[in-house]
């Protein structure tokens, strides 16, 4: 008889929040489409449930590479095509680890988000926002999150 996999835990999923207690990535979901904020949230749910070292992505959850190494987006199309990112992190590492980062099991830590048009690209200038907040949140121990 063949032995199957232990099952998986679903993962958290967590909101990054700033030295000022702003939640970057709220101002993209309250931005967004109705639509558009319930698929990029169900695609959340669906990588913490399977949990994302599992998860196949489908277009949907991407590793990014380059100088966004580390980093995963969830991506939606929204009205006119426009272009919806939200960009992530995995809090995942042994027991101590999490626990100095004030987390009591793996999570996905969710940074910011951005938007776009159609057919163009994200700024350097966006990017480089996207990787001051992933190192501003990663430097904090424990890490500041959303209540």
């Amino acid at each position: 008889m063949a032995r199957r996999s232990p099952p998986t835990e679903p993962w958290d999923v967590i909101y990054s929040r700033t030295a000022d207690g702003l939640v970057p990535a709220d101002l993209l979901l309250d931005a967004c489409p109705a639509k558009v904020r319930a698929r990029i949230l169900a695609v959340l749910d669906d990588v913490a449930g399977s949990p994302p070292p599992r998860f196949s992505g489908g277009g949907h959850w991407e590793a990014m590479r380059g100088a966004m190494a580390g980093l995963f987006e969830i991506r939606a199309t929204g009205p006119r095509r426009e272009q919806f990112r939200l960009f992530c992190i995995l809090e995942n590492g042994r027991v101590d680890d999490l626990l100095r980062r004030g987390l009591s099991r793996p999570a996905i830590a969710v940074i910011t988000g951005l938007r776009k048009p159609w057919m163009t690209t994200f700024t350097d200038a966006g990017y480089r926002a996207v990787r001051a907040l992933t190192e501003d949140h990663r430097r904090n121990h424990p890490r500041r999150i959303a209540e």
